[in-house]
């Protein structure tokens, strides 16, 4: 009797295991895309835009350069989700060209606050990936 429990017991710390396992991999799919929607604010003339950004190239916004790395999103039957590895780097202006790195981070469009660029002239948040 005792043996039967603890094969019982162990049979179900497997199984409740497997099945952990199963919803964990299902859970963290994520759909690869090939552009990155960009929302731009100018703060000075109040001008927005949007942009759509191949993953892989980059563009430019004022005296912001934009590049965007890695666009994915979640599937349909899970939260919406969009996540993009962005760099932005500044260019100057007139006589001062000289590149800086402003961002280089990750990119929720649920979260714009916490990972969107803080600049005293321009926003850039994300906005979504998609495939075309």
């Amino acid at each position: 009797m005792k043996f039967f429990r603890i094969f019982l017991l162990l049979n179900t710390v497997i199984i409740a295991s497997h099945v952990i396992k199963v919803k964990h991999s299902a859970a963290s799919t994520w759909i690869v895309s090939q552009y990155a929607e960009l929302q731009l604010l100018d703060k000075i003339t109040a001008r927005i835009s949007s942009k759509t950004v191949p993953v892989g190239g980059g563009t430019e916004f004022g005296t912001l350069e934009l590049r965007v790395y890695y666009c994915a999103y979640r599937p349909p039957e899970e939260p919406p989700e969009n996540a993009a590895f962005v760099m932005i780097y500044d260019n100057g202006y007139g006589d001062k060209k000289i590149q800086q790195a402003l961002f280089s981070g990750w990119m929720f469009a649920s979260s714009p606050a916490i990972s969107g660029l803080e600049h005293p002239v321009y926003d850039v948040t994300l906005l979504s990936c998609h495939k075309e």
